[in-house]
């Protein structure tokens, strides 16, 4: 069987899913046990899907995109667009990071939402997000793929809001769906100017005729990849759009695993990889998305030294990878990217999955004492090592691969980026700053993930003495996906292994043909020889050293617990306050918006304007004239007969002149 030809079954399973999981949350919420099997199990058969594409093109390696027809979508006279899925080496790469980190995500949910209520209609979401997701990564144009964009937009919204009881929840699902409306503007723009410019909006025509058709550095060309990039900052939370995905916390643990580390904020990097040729095309362009990246990764990473949920500082962790990423496919190196892409999926799951099993566990010893918050506060656990030694050992090897630590995967990835950047800065000096942010920023990764592991596992525990009883490692079903993931992030390296550790760059071959119409165009050269002995140590050397510092500074002080500590001052309430760009921007944008709304639109246009003069105005006119018209209707026969002889009078007069 061609699985090429049937990957459409990798979208169709998890939509099964979906419409199975919605009945029984419609109709039979108490089944969940089949809810368990259906959830995870549709995923799983996508996976063997993706799998089996990936066995297809490894043995018979297309040498254009297979693009698989469904159906006529768009046909409007020039305006043809079929739904279909293109099929290629970079599709098949995401189709088996979603599918795959998604299985896993989904059978860790099994464990930790088993308690929930919700249950049916969470996996029912859940699905619904993988197969937008699956459209999105698959689609062959830019509309098909726009509805899987708009698609997992919805998503997190429904899965951010996911315990909508509570209003902070429900405020930061809605956070997350406008933001996102603010980028997915560009995108549509940018639609615009493609179909004027090339008369199609397939990714196979457009990139295939975009260098003879758009001018290098032009004004078009320009405009495209700026309004796509406007887009891609929505998506992928970068600087000015980026503030939503820290709130998106408040959903379950496994969402947070399932946005951050797998699918929705990748979507932005795959964007960009995906019209290479064009962002090749528009040096301007590529250089604002490594800048907005290398800044985003600085000062995300920032935000992160001084806060104390354990989910938001991976929150900002994420933020910071994401601009890792667009630092490496603005500098070009475009397999970079999409590299730190794939190992980011391997260890941030891993991280998210591994702080849900602690917070699973805190919640199990704080219930019914403590409120949510203070089980996710680094400051009230601490030793957790001693109770939760597998989760220890698999999340210390996660922070080892985000740190950049060899032999870990996160170190590659990191490295090639690092060194792609300082190689950029040959042509552009500008790349020089743009590779000192972004070793600053591995600095603090490493120091922030040395605190947070410090924070959490070692030292004296802080939970109290009746709560340690209940203190656990999480059923198998949970702790399960995470021996998984951890494995992938000790050796997931190997997939781009470089020549100086005597490696095969293996994805950057396979990804050759659809990255090397960007790739002819930009001719970034990699450094060799001491050059990139001297990067490579002073990656190492940078990551350790931000390792060294985070646990001696953090273990080298008692830390009290939350309701003991004292409060924040200076600089370290400034960095807790996340810059206080939140509140930056409810003054400047939310606040006017919203008086201009209640005061203008509403006192002014709706109560006075519609109201006042159409609906209230047009109801006193239609008053008055009936009145009028009223007096007329008399009831005497005698008043009618004087109107008529006068009416009569009046016409005869009229036609004797």
């Amino acid at each position: 069987m061609a699985f090429s030809h049937v990957v459409w079954l990798a979208v169709a399973l998890p939509l099964a899913g979906f419409l199975v999981n919605g009945a029984l949350a419609l109709w039979r919420p108490e089944a969940k046990r089949l809810v368990s099997v259906v959830g995870p199990g549709v995923l799983l058969g996508s996976f063997v899907v993706s799998l089996g594409v990936l066995v297809e093109l490894w043995r018979e390696p297309p040498h254009a995109p297979l693009v698989v027809h469904l159906w006529s979508w768009l046909p409007v006279d020039r305006l043809q667009v079929a739904f279909a899925f293109q099929v290629d080496q970079l599709s098949t790469v995401m189709l088996l990071i979603v599918t795959g980190v998604g299985s896993l995500i989904h059978l860790f949910s099994v464990g930790y939402m088993r308690e929930d209520p919700g249950y049916a209609r969470y996996f029912a979401y859940l699905n619904l997000f993988v197969v937008f997701m699956l459209v999105l990564v698959l689609g062959s144009s830019f509309p098909v793929m726009f509805i899987g964009w708009e698609g997992v937009g919805l998503c997190s919204y429904l899965l951010i809001g996911f315990w909508f009881a509570d209003k902070v929840n429900a405020d930061a699902g809605k956070k997350a769906f406008i933001m996102n409306r603010i980028g997915d503007f560009g995108f549509l723009v940018a639609m615009f100017f493609i179909w004027r410019t090339f008369g199609s909006l397939d990714f196979a025509h457009v990139n295939e005729r975009a260098a003879a058709v758009l001018e290098p550095g032009g004004a078009i060309v320009t405009a495209i990849t700026l309004f796509l990039f406007l887009g891609c900052t929505g998506k992928s939370a970068q600087i000015p759009l980026y503030t939503w995905l820290p709130d998106a916390m408040a959903g379950p643990t496994p969402v947070s695993a399932l946005i951050h580390a797998a699918t929705m904020v990748t979507a932005g990097v795959y964007l960009v990889a995906r019209t290479n040729v064009l962002f090749a095309l528009a040096p301007v362009s590529s250089t604002v998305v490594a800048g907005i990246g290398a800044l985003t990764a600085l000062f995300a990473a920032t935000i992160g030294l001084r806060q104390y949920d354990i989910k938001k500082v991976l929150a900002y962790s994420t933020v910071s990878q994401l601009g890792y990423m667009f630092l490496g496919v603005g500098t070009g190196a475009y397999v970079s990217g999409v590299f730190h892409l794939a190992t980011h999926a391997f260890f941030k799951a891993l991280l998210f999955l591994g702080a849900g099993s602690v917070i699973h566990a805190m919640h199990h010893a704080y219930h019914a004492t403590h409120s949510h918050e203070d089980a996710q506060d680094m400051r009230n656990m601490g030793g957790l090592r001693r109770w939760m030694p597998v989760t220890f050992a698999l999340m210390m090897i996660a922070t080892l691969a985000i740190a950049g630590i060899p032999p870990f995967s996160g170190f590659f990835s990191k490295d090639e980026i690092l060194a792609a950047a300082f190689a950029r800065g040959a042509d552009l000096p500008v790349f020089y700053l743009f590779y000192g942010m972004g070793v600053l920023a591995a600095l603090l990764t490493a120091f922030y993930m040395a605190r947070l592991m410090a924070m959490t596992f070692m030292g004296q525990n802080r939970t109290g003495e009746p709560e340690r009883a209940h203190l656990h490692e999480a059923p198998w079903i949970m702790t399960g996906p995470l021996v998984v993931l951890g494995l992938l992030s000790a050796v997931g390296g190997v997939l781009n292994l470089p020549h100086l550790v005597g490696g095969h760059p293996a994805l950057e071959r396979w990804l050759e043909p659809v990255m090397e119409p960007g790739l002819r165009i930009t001719q970034l050269v990699m450094p060799t020889g001491s050059t990139e002995y001297f990067l490579v140590g002073a990656a190492v050397a940078i990551g350790a050293l931000g390792l060294f510092l985070g646990f001696r500074t953090t273990l080298g002080r008692p830390t009290p617990p939350a309701r003991e500590a004292p409060a924040d001052t200076g600089l370290s309430l400034v960095l807790n306050r996340k810059y206080y760009v939140d509140e930056l921007y409810d003054a400047v944008i939310v606040r006017p918006l919203a008086w201009v709304s209640r005061v203008v639109l509403w006192r002014g246009v709706d109560q006075r304007l519609v109201d006042g003069v159409a609906v209230n105005g047009s109801a006193w006119a239609a008053r008055v004239v009936g009145g009028g018209l009223r007096l007329l209707q008399t009831g005497q026969v005698g008043v009618y007969v004087v109107l008529f002889l006068v009416g009569a009078l009046w016409i005869l007069r009229a036609v004797i002149r």
